[in-house]
C-alpha cells in the first residue's frame, strides 16, 4: 500500500466521521471484541482510540454467523476499498501521529445482523497479511475466501508483504526471492472444531475469540499443513456437514522471527437459507430410516449372525452391493438421492438374496464367507486411512498409491478365514454388526465416526479428494461411540464362540441336506418314510377327505344272536 493511498483513506476517514453524527457509533479498544447488531439501512460507525505509536498497521474483522456485512472505508461502500462477506476483515496501514481509526460497517442483505468485532494492532515488523495482493477485492487483503461443497472447502487468501514503520514506503511485491523480500515468509494453515452439533451464535463468537489473535490459533487451533512463499495460496479440507470449523491462516518472518494472523473464516459446510437439506434439518428422513434399519439388523447379526447364517449372509450381501451400486449409480447419473438411495437398496435386498440362494444351492461356505472377509477387510482398511495415516503425503496426493494400500488391506483380512473361517465370520458378525450401530446412532446424534467409511465414499465419488485433509473433530460423543463399538463388537463376538463352541463350524446347505435325504429313501426299504405315497397323491386324498361327506360309522361285525 502506497503512501498516498493511506493519506487518502485518513482524509475519507475525517470527512466521513465529520457527516456522521446521527449514526451509531461504537468504540473499540485493540484487541477487544465487541458485539455489534447492525439493523437494515442503519450505517454503524466503528472507531479504534488509543492506538499506542509503535502500532504500525492494524486489521479489522467482524464475523457474523450467516449474514453478510460490509465493512466500508466510508459511509458509502465502493470497490477496493470495502470488503462484503460473513467474515470480512480490513487490513489499514496507520500513518504518523495516528491514535484512531474509524470504519463503517453495513447489513448487506438487508436484514439485521448481530456479530462480534475486534481491532488487532502488529508492529512494523510483523508482516502484513494480504498486502501484496494483485487479484482479489482489496489493495491490501487479510481475508481468507471460502469455497464448499459436499466433498471438500477450498480456502485462497492473497500474498503477504514485509512490515514497515509509519510513513516509510512499502517493500516491493516483485518477484525476487531474496532474503530481504517478501519470499522469506511462510504460511500456516490451522483448523479448530466447534462443538459439535451446535450451531449457536454464541457458540461461534466465542470460538472466534478464541482464535481471532496469533497466540489464540497456536494455542487452541491445530496445524494442517506449512506453505513456503513459492506455493500456491491454497488449501483443500474434507468438508464435515454441520459441523462448524474456523480456519485460520498466520503467516510467519523467519527473519524477525515474528507473526500476523490473516482474518479466520468459518464454514459449517451447509446452507442456513435452505429449506430442505439446511444446517437445521440435515439429515434427510430416507437416510435415518435406512440407516434405522441398518442398525437393528446389524445389531442382530452382532449376537447371531453364525447362528442364523442365512440372515447373516443376506445382510452382507446387501451391504456389499448396495454400497456398490450407490457408487456407480451416483458416478454414472444425476438421480435425485432419494432416488438413489432407494434403487441401491433394492439392487442390494436382490444381491442379498442371490448370496444365500447361492449358498442353498451349491453349499460353498468358503465362498460366501470370502464376500465376509471382504467385508470386514473394507472396514479395518477404512479405519487405517481415517487414522493419521491417511493424510500422510504419499496417500493424499496420489490416489493410485491410496487405493493399492486400501486393496492391499482389504484383500489381506479375508486370508485368515482360509485358516479360522468360524473365528474369522464371527469376526466379521461382530465387528461390522457394531459399527452398523454407530451408523444408525449418527443419523440422530453426529458422530466422527461415520466418516471412517464416508471418507472412502467421497474418494469414490470425487476425482479430486485425494488432495484433501480428511482430519475430523473427536469430541465427547465420539470417545462414547468409540465405547460402545467396542462393547458391542467384543460381547457379539465372545457370546458367538461360546455358544457355537460345541455346534459345527457351518449349518449344512438345505439343498445338500435334501438331496442326501431324498436318497436315503429311495434306498432303504425300512424307513417308514419310504412307503409314504408321493406329494401328490397325498394332497388329493387329503382335498377328498375335505370335500367328502363323512358316513356314520356302524357295526361290521356280525351279531352273535
Amino acid at each position: 500500500m502506497s503512501q498516498w493511498f493511506c493519506w487518502l483513506l485518513m482524509l475519507s476517514s475525517i470527512i466521513s466521521e465529520a457527516g456522521t453524527q446521527g449514526e451509531n457509533r461504537v468504540i473499540f479498544l485493540p484487541g477487544t471484541f465487541q458485539n455489534i447488531s447492525v439493523s437494515a439501512n442503519e450505517t454503524v460507525q466503528a472507531v479504534a482510540n488509543r492506538i499506542p505509536p509503535e502500532v504500525a498497521f492494524i486489521t479489522v474483522q467482524f464475523h457474523t454467523q450467516r449474514h453478510n456485512v460490509t465493512l466500508s472505508y466510508g459511509t458509502t461502500p465502493v470497490p477496493g476499498l470495502s470488503s462484503t462477506a460473513v467474515d470480512t476483515g480490513i487490513l489499514s496501514a496507520l500513518l504518523p501521529g495516528q491514535t484512531s481509526f474509524t470504519l463503517f460497517l453495513f447489513s448487506a442483505d438487508k436484514d439485521t445482523v448481530a456479530g462480534t468485532g475486534v481491532i488487532l494492532p502488529f508492529s512494523s515488523t510483523d508482516p502484513m497479511p494480504g498486502a501484496c495482493n494483485i487479484a482479489l477485492n482489496l489493495n491490501a487483503d487479510p481475508n481468507i475466501y471460502l469455497h464448499y461443497n459436499l466433498y471438500e472447502t477450498t480456502i485462497r487468501f492473497a500474498p503477504a508483504n514485509l512490515g514497515y514503520a509509519r510513513g516509510s514506503a512499502p517493500p516491493s511485491c516483485d518477484t525476487s526471492t531474496g532474503v530481504s523480500m517478501q519470499w522469506r515468509l511462510q504460511y500456516d494453515f490451522y483448523q479448530y472444531f466447534l462443538p459439535e452439533r451446535d450451531l449457536s451464535e454464541r457458540s461461534l463468537f466465542h470460538g472466534f475469540q478464541t482464535v481471532a489473535d496469533v497466540a489464540g490459533v497456536m494455542e487452541n487451533g491445530k496445524l494442517m499443513m506449512t506453505l513456503s512463499s513459492t506455493d500456491a495460496r491454497m488449501a483443500i479440507f474434507s468438508s464435515i456437514p454441520g459441523q462448524g470449523v474456523i480456519y485460520s491462516v498466520i503467516v510467519r518472518d523467519l527473519v524477525l522471527n515474528t507473526s500476523a494472523a490473516y482474518v479466520p473464516v468459518h464454514t459449517y459446510a451447509c446452507s442456513f437459507n435452505s429449506k430442505l437439506d439446511g444446517c437445521q434439518t440435515l439429515g434427510q428422513i430416507s437416510t435415518k430410516v435406512f440407516f434405522t434399519v441398518a442398525g437393528l439388523a446389524g445389531l442382530f447379526v452382532c449376537f447371531f449372525g453364525h447362528r442364523f447364517f442365512k440372515c447373516e449372509l443376506f445382510c452382507m450381501g446387501f451391504s456389499f452391493s448396495a454400497f456398490f451400486f450407490f457408487v456407480l449409480i451416483t458416478r454414472t447419473t444425476g438421480l435425485d438421492y432419494d432416488i438413489r438411495l432407494a434403487v441401491s437398496s433394492v439392487i442390494g435386498v436382490v444381491c442379498g438374496v442371490l448370496l444365500v440362494m447361492s449358498w442353498w444351492r451349491f453349499g460353498s461356505v468358503m465362498a460366501c464367507v470370502v464376500v465376509v472377509g471382504l467385508m470386514l477387510g473394507f472396514l479395518v482398511a477404512s479405519t487405517v486411512l481415517f487414522t493419521p495415516l491417511g493424510d500422510i503425503d504419499v496417500f493424499r496426493r496420489s490416489d493410485a498409491v491410496f487405493w493399492v494400500m486400501f486393496c492391499s488391506i482389504m484383500i489381506i483380512v479375508p486370508l485368515f478365514f482360509v485358516r479360522w473361517p468360524r473365528e474369522g465370520n464371527i469376526t466379521a458378525c461382530g465387528v461390522i454388526g457394531a459399527y452398523a450401530v454407530i451408523l444408525a446412532v449418527n443419523g440422530y446424534v453426529y458422530t466422527s465416526l461415520s466418516y471412517i467409511t464416508l471418507n472412502i465414499l467421497k474418494r469414490f465419488l470425487n476425482n479430486n479428494f485425494s488432495a484433501v485433509f480428511t482430519d475430523v473433530p473427536f469430541q465427547t460423543i465420539d470417545y462414547i461411540l468409540i465405547t460402545v463399538w467396542v462393547v458391542l463388537g467384543v460381547s457379539g463376538i465372545v457370546l458367538q464362540l461360546y455358544r457355537e463352541r460345541t455346534r459345527p463350524f457351518f449349518p449344512p446347505s438345505p439343498y445338500l441336506m435334501w438331496l442326501q435325504e431324498r436318497e436315503r429313501r429311495k434306498t432303504n426299504v425300512l424307513d417308514p418314510s419310504h412307503h409314504f405315497p408321493p406329494l401328490p397323491n397325498r394332497l388329493m386324498a387329503r382335498v377328498r377327505q375335505l370335500t367328502r361327506r363323512t358316513e356314520p360309522a356302524g357295526e361290521h361285525t356280525p351279531l352273535l344272536l
